[in-house]
Order: C-alpha cells, then sequence, then structure tokens
C-alpha cells in the first residue's frame, strides 16, 4: 500500500504538468484563432486606428466605457494587439480624466490575467526543473521585482503584455504585481489620453505641444539610462587604471 501511494505522489507532478502544458495549447490556439478571425474580418485593422475606434466607442453610448476597458484587456492578453490607439481614442471620446480611468482598469485586468497565465502555465513547471536556483538573486527579491516591473511599467519602449507574462514566471506575488502595475500605468496612460483628448480638440496649436511633451518625457528614461551608464563605465575605467 505504502508503495503504490508513492507511486501515486510520484505521478501526480506529471499528471499537473500535462494538465498545464494542455491548458498553454489550448490558450495558443484560442488567442491564434481569435487573432486570425479579427484579421480577416477586418477588426484588428480598426482596433490599431485612433478614429475609427473612436467612432466606434461613440456608437455604444452607455457601453462605450466598457468597450473601452474590455479593448484594453484585450491588447494586453492577446500581444499582437495594440493598445496605444485605445488609449488615444479613450481620450478622443472620453476626454484625460475619465479617459485614463478606463484604460487604467482594462490595463490592470488585462495585465493580472497575463499575470496568471504566466503562472499557471509555466512557474511551477519551472520551479521542479530548475529547483531553489529559480529563486536565487534577483529572482528571489520580491523588492526587486517588484520595482522592475514597476520601472518597466513607466518605459513605453517595454512591452506591457510581455513584462506580464514574463513576471507570472517569476516568484513574485500576486498582490506585489498588482500595486507595481497599478502605479507605474497612471502617468503613460494619463500621457496617452490626454494626447487623444487633444487629438480630438482639432486644435493643432495644443496638438503639437502635447506631442513636443510626450516625446520630451518618453526621452527622459533613455537620457536617465544613458547617464547611468556612462558613469558606471567612468567608474570601472577609473578602477581599472593602475595607480
Amino acid at each position: 500500500m505504502i508503495h503504490n501511494a508513492g507511486n501515486n505522489f510520484s505521478q501526480a507532478p506529471g499528471k499537473i504538468s500535462k494538465i498545464k502544458i494542455a491548458l498553454g495549447l489550448f490558450l495558443i490556439l484560442f488567442l491564434a484563432g481569435t487573432y486570425f478571425y479579427l484579421s480577416r474580418t477586418g477588426a484588428l485593422a480598426t482596433l490599431c486606428d485612433c478614429d475609427s475606434l473612436n467612432e466606434f466607442i461613440v456608437r455604444l453610448g452607455v457601453f462605450g466605457p466598457m468597450a473601452v476597458i474590455g479593448l484594453m484587456v484585450l491588447a494586453i492578453v492577446m500581444s499582437p494587439f495594440p493598445s496605444a490607439p485605445i488609449a488615444l481614442a479613450a481620450g478622443m471620446a472620453y476626454g484625460h480624466t475619465w479617459g485614463t480611468i478606463y484604460v487604467v482598469i482594462g490595463a490592470e485586468i488585462g495585465a493580472l490575467v497575463a499575470f496568471t497565465i504566466g503562472r499557471l502555465a509555466g512557474y511551477e513547471v519551472l520551479s521542479r526543473w530548475f529547483g531553489r536556483r529559480l529563486e536565487m538573486g534577483l529572482l528571489g527579491s520580491q523588492n526587486a521585482l517588484t520595482a522592475i516591473v514597476l520601472i518597466g511599467r513607466s518605459l513605453p519602449f517595454i512591452s506591457f503584455d510581455i513584462l506580464s507574462y514574463a513576471a507570472g514566471l517569476t516568484p513574485l506575488s500576486f498582490w506585489r504585481f498588482a500595486v507595481a502595475t497599478f502605479a507605474g500605468i497612471i502617468p503613460i496612460s494619463f500621457l496617452l489620453t490626454h494626447f487623444g483628448s487633444e487629438l480630438g480638440s482639432a486644435d493643432m496649436q495644443r496638438v503639437s505641444a502635447t506631442v513636443l511633451a510626450l516625446g520630451g518625457i518618453t526621452l527622459i528614461p533613455i537620457g536617465i539610462k544613458w547617464f547611468v551608464s556612462r558613469r558606471r563605465s567612468k567608474v570601472l575605467e577609473k578602477r581599472s587604471k593602475p595607480w
């Protein structure tokens, strides 16, 4: 009896892995099928055009905010979909205040869904493969992982959806990921919806000023990274010189 129980216990991880592999394949096929369907029907082109999205959202009336939230979730969970046009359209339709609220809600839900998919489909399998090495160093630091997510959310050139899925493969706790994501997405969401609001105003002077401001803010993290790298290289150069 003990031998049989041991066999059942040893087979349990294999069964769990097979279930997760099947779940992962189902999700991939579902997302690929949805993407193919939207491409064939022309809906994907609409999702990439903020003007068409704005018209679509306005036509929905009171259900427009729900559409913005749902589209943001879809854009994040299904990686090929761009989320910036949705945020711009939300700003055009509802202004930068309510547009930001709807975009943040949708982005937060989408990020949590992607994080959960990554966690269920990958982390336990990876932890069995790598053992405690997966929890060593940076991957074992909750504070470091939280900071990475928080900073990554504020950098427009880092993929929002990939960061969400990748975070699910780490030991980062769910609530830390949720808080870091929420805090990190507010500034960029406000910028995009504000830009969309200015586009909707048809005031070219205001639009030009917003474009310049958005470009300047986007360059800030790049400039900080360049400055830090330059200082680090100078320090290493001084240490390498003989006394």
